[in-house]
C-alpha cells in the first residue's frame, strides 16, 4: 500500500523564510522546512494498481498556472487542544479550481470525495501537549506575517513515510500546469 498526496512543495527561499518563525512553542513538533508544502488533496493508503490509474488520470488534467503567497498563521483544532500551527495562504481561485479537477480524477479512479472544507495550509508544526497561551502568543506575534508570492506552474503526486522522527515525502510524479 502507498500512502499518497498531491501537493505543491514551497520553494527553498520561501521555505527558508517561513522557517524563521517556527520556533517558541513547547510541546509541538517542528515540520522539518524541507517538507513545507500545501496539500492540494489527501489521497491516504491506496494500492499500486489504484496509484497508477490516478497518475494516469492526473495526467490528463489540464489547469492554468497560478500564484500562491503566505498570509499569516493560524491552527486547526479547538482553542483549549489545537491539533496543528500552520500558515495560512491567501484564497487563490487558480488553486480552489485545481483541487476541484483533481477531486474529479480522483471520483474518475474510485477514491472517495473528502467532504472537509478546503483550507489551503503549510503546516508547521504537530502539537503533541501545546500550550493554548502560548499558540495565542505565537498567533499574535506572527499574524502579519507574509511572503512574497511564488508562481506554481506544476504540482506532484508524493508518497508519504511515517517516522519515528517525523513524515519522509518522495516525489512519484509531477504534473505541468498550462
Amino acid at each position: 500500500m502507498l500512502r499518497l498526496f498531491l501537493g505543491i512543495p514551497l520553494p527553498p527561499e520561501r521555505a527558508l523564510a517561513l522557517s524563521t518563525i517556527c520556533s517558541g512553542l513547547h510541546g509541538v513538533r517542528w515540520v522539518d522546512p524541507g517538507n513545507f508544502h500545501v496539500t492540494i488533496r489527501f489521497i491516504g493508503e491506496i494500492d499500486e494498481v489504484v496509484a497508477a490509474d490516478l497518475d494516469a488520470e492526473v495526467a490528463l488534467l489540464r489547469a492554468p498556472q497560478f500564484s500562491l503567497s503566505v498570509a499569516g498563521v493560524d491552527y486547526f483544532g479547538p482553542a483549549e487542544k489545537p491539533r496543528a500551527v500552520i500558515a495560512t495562504l491567501d484564497r487563490e481561485p487558480g488553486l480552489q479550481h485545481l483541487f476541484e479537477k483533481l477531486g474529479v480524477a480522483m471520483a474518475r479512479v474510485g477514491l472517495p470525495p473528502d467532504h472537509r472544507r478546503f483550507t489551503p495550509h503549510v503546516t508547521l508544526a504537530y502539537c503533541a501537549k501545546p500550550n493554548p497561551t502560548e499558540i495565542l502568543q505565537f498567533m499574535a506575534a506572527n499574524n502579519l506575517f507574509r511572503l512574497e508570492p511564488f508562481a506554481v506552474d506544476r504540482f506532484h503526486l508524493v508518497r508519504s513515510y511515517l517516522t519515528k522522527a517525523g513524515s519522509f515525502y518522495e516525489d512519484v510524479a509531477s504534473y505541468r500546469l498550462n
